[in-house]
């Protein structure tokens, strides 16, 4: 069995990637990443026992988190870094298994176990996605995983700040080992509602850790030009990264800059403090190509959404966390978890300034506790009538030419709308003039997608001061941009929640087989993206004439 994957958006002809992945991953990470996972699944059947007896350690738990994380799309592409996470989940496995009473788990992802690395890609060939023949048992059970990818993203960076939780890790077992099991459509999908449950415990710890540790964001102009001293840009989510780096470079004549994901902490209290936190260069993650070059200092690669690397920009970029590049420096934290970025900033020092690509100033920081302060003015707005709806227009952004979609649905929208958004999708038009009403900006941004989070709490708000029974008789329509796993987990969130009429784009996912859609249909009415003008007459009830 070649290569299969469909996790992502940009799945080949919206059916699967068969040769290498649009992401640029060949087969062999592919098959790896399969195995990793395989693995997984057997740390899962014997951690779910040890959980239902209290024994399950969250460093068990935390692993599993990491080694999924490391699967996301565009996260890591380095096979050495996969091989040795194959190896410690075989000694997990070994050591789970002595403390387990009989009878074993059957299932021989439990069971494998091989000292030659050289069986791993022939092993990866048996155990892939299609080794599920029922395409609808493989699809919720694919779905399952994705949003336990997605929920791990969340779980580690809560866990990197100390905040962790052991019924989380407790679930993520038992839902990666049901996904072994005879269950039939019905229980799965019961259980990709569990996983929506759970997701929205994994945000709020992960919002919790955040603002434990630096403060509730706040609203806040950002800088998007670049001044004339050496800089490094920051990408991806980890704020920990963020903070050692920025106390690291003080007093190096060099400026710090995020990119993408990142751009929402310069809304946090606690980085305000550093004179040299420029702003933001640039915009989402598939425009890092030209802007990496552009930029001229050194790159901080921390999560995911980071693409095949260039040779323009091949020697200034550094990854650390769960990404990783053939070829390109991986920085690891020392025993105490503390990173050493001294390298990035002596590069720095030698480089040219970055090349400025645009100029102005960008207002971010609406995550739900700055968003209650200014409730009464939200709430007076709608009940006069000067907001007549909301539209959630958060996720991922991507390269298809189809997402220019959100830009002409922000702009065609009607000016009585507000957008709320989370997530890189905001590039789309977070960067036009759209006004504000009565003060009220009308893209309100909360910030990463890791902070969907404060979409949720902000329309439990609305529910609560505007008197309303269900959370679909507000006046929040939901028109979200998917690319990735995190994004599959905020999907799986909402569906928990009993938020109907979803629509996603730019395409369904290619994961989700027609029977499996026609649940979907059914219970929530989620649909693909249309064409703007149907979707805002749809969505704000105009009639055609």
């Amino acid at each position: 069995m070649s290569m299969f994957c469909y996790q992502c958006q940009e799945a080949a002809k919206n059916t699967g990637c068969t040769i290498k992945g649009v992401c640029g991953k060949n087969e062999t990470t592919s098959g790896l990443q399969d195995l990793l996972i395989y693995n997984l699944k057997g740390i899962a059947l014997y951690g779910e026992r040890l959980y239902k007896k209290g024994k399950l350690d969250n460093a068990t738990g935390r692993f599993v988190a990491e080694a999924l994380f490391s699967t996301i799309t565009n996260a890591n592409f380095d096979d050495s870094r996969f091989i040795s996470l194959i190896n410690k989940a075989q000694n997990i496995k070994r050591s789970l298994k002595d403390m387990v009473s009989f009878p074993a788990p059957q299932h021989e992802c439990a069971t494998w176990f091989s000292e030659n690395e050289s069986d791993y890609f022939f092993k990866s060939k048996e155990i892939g996605v299609l080794s599920t023949e029922n395409e609808d048992i493989r699809s919720l059970r694919e779905l399952i995983i994705y949003g336990l990818k997605g929920m791990a993203a969340y779980v580690e960076h809560a866990a990197v700040l100390e905040y962790e939780e052991n019924k989380l890790y407790g679930f993520m077992m038992e839902a990666l080992a049901d996904t072994t099991k005879n269950l039939q459509a019905e229980d799965l999908v019961q259980l990709v509602l569990k996983t929506g449950e759970y997701a929205v415990e994994a945000m709020a710890l992960l919002d919790k850790a955040n603002t434990g540790r630096y403060g509730n964001p706040e609203i806040t102009e950002v800088n998007i030009g670049t001044g004339n001293r050496p800089g490094i840009l920051i990408s991806g989510h980890d704020l920990k990264d963020m903070e050692e780096l920025l106390e690291q470079s003080k007093g190096m004549g060099i400026d710090i800059y995020t990119h993408s994901e990142m751009l929402p902490a310069n809304y946090y209290p606690a980085f305000k403090k550093y004179d040299h936190f420029y702003g933001n260069y640039g915009n989402a993650w598939w425009k890092q190509d030209t802007e990496f070059k552009s930029f001229n200092g050194p790159i901080l690669m921390t999560t995911n959404c980071m693409v095949p690397v260039k040779d323009s920009y091949k020697e200034r970029i550094f990854t650390t966390g769960m990404t990783g590049f053939p070829g390109v420096p991986h920085i690891k934290p020392d025993k105490n978890g503390k990173k050493d970025f001294s390298q990035i900033i002596e590069l720095a020092k030698k480089c040219p300034p970055p090349i400025e690509i645009e100029k102005g100033t960008i207002t971010g920081g609406f995550a739900h506790n700055q968003v209650f302060t200014i409730a009464d003015k939200v709430v007076d707005a709608v009940k006069r009538g000067a907001i007549k709806r909301f539209v959630v227009m958060a996720g991922c952004d991507g390269r298809q030419n189809g997402r220019n979609y959100y830009t002409d649905m922000a702009q065609q929208m009607p000016n009585d709308s507000v957008i709320l958004t989370a997530g890189c999708a905001k590039y789309r038009y977070n960067k036009l003039n759209l006004g504000n009403i009565n003060g009220i900006p009308r893209v309100l941004d909360a910030g990463q997608c890791n902070d969907s989070y404060s979409l949720v709490m902000i329309a439990l708000k609305l529910k609560e001061v505007l008197g309303v029974e269900d959370i679909n008789d507000l006046p929040i329509s939901y028109d979200i941009a998917w690319y990735e796993q995190k994004a599959v987990i905020v999907l799986l969130a909402l569906l928990y929640l009993g938020v109907k009429g979803i629509r996603l784009g730019p395409t369904l996912p290619a994961f989700l087989s027609p029977n499996v859609v026609k649940i979907l249909v059914e219970k929530f009415d989620i649909k693909p993206i249309g064409d703007v003008k149907s979707d805002i007459e749809a969505m704000f009830g105009i009639i055609s004439v």
